[in-house]
């Protein structure tokens, strides 16, 4: 079975494909297959944005689509960023603007604790839906540190861990990563149906 990943993001293809391995016959990003399209993420919970953005894809393309909402959650300011990740400096993707607010903004606070989340959307093209969620507890550290992964990676580490995520390596982070937690659940619900 083809499976459409919808995100061109190109950490997080490289991430859900090295997971996902051989589980379908070919998997493509939205460019790789030949998809322009962008979802509007107006949702209020990471699933209902990873939701919205697998329905599209599998409307537009008639295969199955694979979508993934995530983001970092800190408890000291009430969730937040939450859904707002990839945006929370104001400009989508700029992960130093974002990295150097919420330092900025965790500062006062003596609880540095929070977590990475992921919800994960498979959607067929006949409407039918597998939804996973996986989770990555931490803290955040008073500075930038290491060079890999993406996002907030370089301000988290995880529980057990004296690394932050960009100081691991992709087969480290693999392992225990929010994402792949996700994916690990949602795989375990394939071969259970």
């Amino acid at each position: 079975m083809k499976l459409i990943i919808a995100s061109n993001n190109k950490h997080k293809i490289y991430e859900i494909k090295k997971i996902l391995g051989n589980s379908f016959d070919e998997i493509l990003s939205l460019s790789e297959a030949g998809i322009a399209h962008e979802t509007l993420e107006d949702g209020n919970t990471f699933m209902d944005n990873a939701r919205k953005k697998a329905r599209e894809i599998a409307e537009l393309s008639g295969t199955a689509a694979l979508a993934d909402d995530s983001g970092i959650c800190v408890n000291a300011l009430g969730g937040e960023p939450g859904v707002y990740s990839a945006r929370y400096a104001g400009e989508h993707g700029d992960d130093e603007a974002n990295n150097r607010l919420l330092l900025e903004r965790i500062l006062p606070h003596s609880d540095k604790s929070a977590y990475y989340a992921c919800a994960m959307a498979l959607v067929y093209p006949d409407g039918r839906e597998v939804l996973a969620e996986g989770y990555m507890h931490g803290t955040i550290t008073h500075d930038v540190r290491g060079t890999r992964g993406f996002g907030y990676d370089p301000l988290f580490i995880p529980v057990g861990e004296s690394r932050t995520v960009a100081e691991m390596t992709d087969e480290e982070k693999n392992a225990i990563s929010h994402r792949a937690r996700a994916l690990s659940a949602l795989l375990a619900k394939l071969e259970v149906k």
